[in-house]
């Protein structure tokens, strides 16, 4: 296994380097990344290049056995490129250019500055094509991971952005009709005549605002392209990958995987800045979807190993901590570990976002937890690389759902990610194994599909839910599905449109609850345990067509209409839930699908906080036992197995204690 760090040979004198690379070496390293942000120092004047440093530094690694991945520098254009051309820069919606001075501030449509990116990338290609000790290239850095997510507004995106859309539509005959433009006046009969959707007092077109979003994406996997296609060229023998940013949604994640050996990406468990709730669940839910952007492993190519912040600090890691978060990593499909950084900044905007080293490059506590995982991962060898997830569960979806969610949430209270990781959560709380997966991955090898408000739906969607309903699959759909077509137009049919027969209903009439109301509702189908709950958020009110009614509303003027129903379509069935349940209504639902899939836990734990991953390899059972809590906690073994930490064997009915903050993985005999 990869096992290293983020490194930065530029910031310290060069005396100190064989220091570190010493150090790191003691630590178990054997990979660091480098250079990524370092364009100026590698071109400190247009057209002289230096390499002399960087080649003093990836050569004093190597005496001590530690490879190289290099980044690509462009995130961080130099003051002499922003200077000479500020049009590089982007504009932000209300015209403003961004000035010189942070990073990603770059236009991805600026031809002059993919022009310089072309030259770097070449020159960095051409010099480290033949040099082993150089084993990969990451792209650029954190594509779309700042606050305005990567827009602009410039003229140069201006025409691209028509440009790209007369390659989607081909006439303006076609867009118009496509987006409705006859509404508020705004036909269009010039290609020229299109805005980019800038500051409005009001608001845009929603068909515009998914298109500007589809297109911004657009352009940064086109600019990735164009770095990726110089590598491929130069020096084919070597990986080529993007440090992605889990839950971020600027760009479409699974379009800008496809291109790249793996995908990599950064992991910080303690964000304050985000304002989201970074849980161990929300940790896991992460991984699994880097997971499933290529539904292979992945690195984690910048890992926490201690307090972040810019301007304020977060809290730092607990001991143990870094720990449980990398074999948390591991777990989950790691099969590359990286922190971030080897070494705390002394100045500029990160000198609080906190490395291995404190600025003092002293090595403590931090430093000395993260020596043991390496001594542990050197013992463990390879027995954790290929590891493979059971396919029995998987979760639908997209990011043009998640921009369509963005720009009209329906409820002030809705939000797209937050309703995904409800019904995660309770999967994760059971040991379910979970894939992440795009709409348009191949749905057949799963027993159970839950696809979280559909919508965007079109008929390559509907087609393969349908086959994998046919074919015996349980399928859950939740409310907001099958709502508009795939330009965000609202369909002309009745609800949830494409999907009636499907699922055997017309939802005829629905009620978006303020954030003080609550409904009320209970479940009546023999199958289930009866209960009473609560509802929030949204009540579709549904008529059955060939559906049965599971659930229904008990109070408001919907009272006895059907919010939850059932129907069999094929051999299988598909469960429609048409409001936002309270958790024990959700869990007992999703239990009754569970049971009804055939799928089963990968360990029946009754502590919350132990986290149980099951893998598997060569016909053997891996099992991850992760403690998050502060507490010890026991959990009694099923069958006899062997715990690879420890290297201790358990007999069946054992009992294995794990400490706060714990790991135990073990492999059943």
């Amino acid at each position: 296994m990869y096992f290293g760090c983020d490194y930065y040979p530029e910031h310290w004198p060069e005396e100190r380097w064989e220091k570190d690379a010493r150090m790191m070496k003691e630590a178990g390293f054997n990979v660091v990344r480098m250079a990524e942000f370092a364009w100026a120092k590698l071109e400190p004047k247009e057209g002289q290049f230096d390499f002399n440093w960087l080649d003093k530094a990836i050569e004093i690694l190597a005496q001590y056995n530690i490879k190289t991945v290099l980044g690509t520098p462009t995130a961080t254009p130099p003051a002499w490129l922003a200077t000479k051309h500020p049009v590089i820069l982007r504009v932000n919606k209300w015209g403003i250019r961004t000035s010189f001075g942070g990073r990603r501030a770059y236009c991805p449509n600026s031809r002059i500055y993919r022009t310089y990116s072309e030259k770097i990338v070449s020159k960095m290609a051409e010099h480290y094509k033949d040099n082993e000790n150089v084993i990969g290239w990451q792209i650029d850095n954190e594509f779309g991971g700042d606050r305005e997510k990567g827009l602009c507004y410039c003229e140069q995106c201006a025409a691209q952005f028509r440009q790209w859309l007369k390659g989607k539509y081909e006439t303006l005959d076609k867009l118009n009709q496509e987006w409705g433009t006859v509404f508020w006046s705004q036909t269009y009969t010039e290609w020229e005549q299109i805005p980019l959707p800038r500051g409005l007092e009001t608001a845009h077109n929603p068909s515009l605002l998914l298109d500007y979003r589809r297109f911004i994406s657009d352009s940064y996997i086109s600019y990735q392209k164009l770095q990726i296609d110089i590598l491929r060229r130069i020096c084919p023998h070597k990986f080529i990958t993007h440090n992605f940013m889990g839950l971020f949604n600027a760009i479409d994640y699974y379009k800008l995987a496809e291109p790249l050996d793996f995908v990599a990406w950064d992991n910080y468990p303690n964000l304050r800045f985000t304002g989201e709730n970074k849980s161990s669940v929300k940790v896991s839910l992460s991984h699994d979807v880097m997971r499933g952007l290529k539904e292979k492993n992945f690195w984690v190519m910048e890992e926490q190993s201690g307090p972040s912040g810019w301007q304020c600090v977060d809290p730092s890691p607990h001991p143990g901590e870094i720990r449980l978060w990398t074999y948390q990593a591991i777990a989950h499909g790691a099969e590359g570990i990286l922190y971030f950084r080897w070494r705390t900044s002394r100045f500029g905007t990160e000198q609080f976002w906190h490395g291995i080293l404190d600025p003092s490059g002293t090595s403590r506590r931090r430093y000395e937890e993260i020596k043991k995982i390496g001594q542990e991962l050197k013992r463990l060898g390879d027995k954790l690389m290929g590891l493979e997830f059971p396919r029995e569960v998987a979760m639908l979806t997209s990011y043009d759902e998640q921009w369509a969610f963005e720009i009209q949430p329906n409820n002030p209270k809705f939000n797209y990610q937050e309703h995904f990781a409800s019904y995660y959560q309770l999967l994760h709380a059971w040991n379910v194994p979970v894939d992440v997966i795009s709409i348009q991955g191949d749905l057949s090898k799963y027993k159970l599909l839950i696809a979280p408000a559909l919508f965007l739906i079109n008929n390559e969607l509907v087609h393969n839910l349908k086959e994998f309903v046919k074919k015996g699959g349980i399928l859950i759909v939740t409310f907001r599905s099958g709502i508009k077509n795939w330009n965000n137009v609202v369909f002309d049919q009745p609800l949830p449109a494409k999907l009636n027969d499907l699922l055997g209903i017309e939802v005829v009439e629905y009620n978006s609850l303020s954030s003080m109301q609550k409904g009320k509702l209970e479940l009546i189908y023999p199958e289930i345990e009866p209960l009473k709950g609560e509802c929030d958020t949204w009540c579709d009110i549904i008529k059955c067509r060939e559906a049965e009614i599971v659930g229904r509303y008990t109070e408001s003027y919907y009272k006895n209409e059907a919010c939850i129903t059932i129907n069999r379509f094929g051999q299988g069935s598909a469960i429609y839930i048409g409001t936002n349940p309270s958790p024990e209504i959700k869990k007992c639902l999703l239990r009754w699908a569970i049971e009804k899939s055939g799928v089963k836990p990968s360990f029946q734990a009754d502590p919350e906080d132990i986290e149980v991953v099951l893998r598997r390899k060569e016909g053997k059972d891996y099992l991850f036992f992760l403690n998050h809590s502060e507490k010890s906690h026991q959990v009694k073994l099923d069958q006899s197995c062997v715990e690879l930490l420890e290297r201790r064997e358990y007999s069946k009915d054992s009992i294995m204690a794990i400490e706060p903050k714990g790991v135990r993985i073990i492999y059943r005999i």
